[in-house]
């Protein structure tokens, strides 16, 4: 079974980011072929980074620290809920995803994005280059979703479409590939 590891990025007050994730989570947790863990990044409360020596080097002092290269660790795949600020990602993303070196490597990656006209492409686009560098490897299929304020319901609940579903589907069958192909490049 692939461990796979949900990120919301957006830490910000009226964040989106739990609607959206929320709706993703029972659609990967349906799919028998994952067990499904979610990390929210408000949750976690990462600082901005404060560890002395070089993520390479796995010489962690900080309790965080040591508390998300255990999440990220055990995980053989990710998907990033992610909004874009300013065309770039979100922060908090950008932080914890520099805290940790070897325990993203070799493991796929792709996205729920969401936003206005863009639905957070500009800032999966810019995540891309940093990814890659760490060994992860973006797979192409993932789930924008423009216009997200206007999918949500009085409560603030994401009402996904059948296009989103789908799509949804597509990314968890490249992820689940992905992973089983780089296990050997992870062992």
């Amino acid at each position: 079974m692939t461990k796979l590891l949900i990120v919301i990025a957006s830490v910000r007050p009226g964040r989106v980011g739990e609607s959206v994730a929320n709706w993703f989570v029972p659609i990967a947790e349906a799919d028998e072929r994952f067990e499904v863990e979610v990390a929210d990044l408000k949750e976690l409360d990462l600082p901005f980074m404060d560890e002395p020596n070089m993520p390479g080097r796995r010489e962690y002092t900080k309790e965080h620290t040591k508390k998300w290269s255990a999440i990220v660790d055990r995980a053989d795949a990710f998907v990033f809920v992610t909004p874009e600020y300013n065309a770039t990602p979100a922060p908090a993303l950008k932080n914890a995803i520099d805290y940790l070196y070897h325990e993203w490597s070799y493991k796929p990656c792709s996205f729920v994005s969401y936003g206005g006209v863009w639905a957070g492409a500009r800032a999966v686009q810019a995540l891309k280059p940093t990814l890659t560098q760490l060994s992860v490897m973006p797979v192409p299929e993932m789930v924008p979703i423009p216009g997200v304020s206007g999918l949500l319901d009085d409560q603030g609940n994401l009402q996904g479409t059948e296009i989103h579903e789908k799509s949804a589907g597509g990314m968890l069958n490249s992820l689940e590939k992905w992973s089983g192909a780089l296990k050997t490049l992870r062992q």
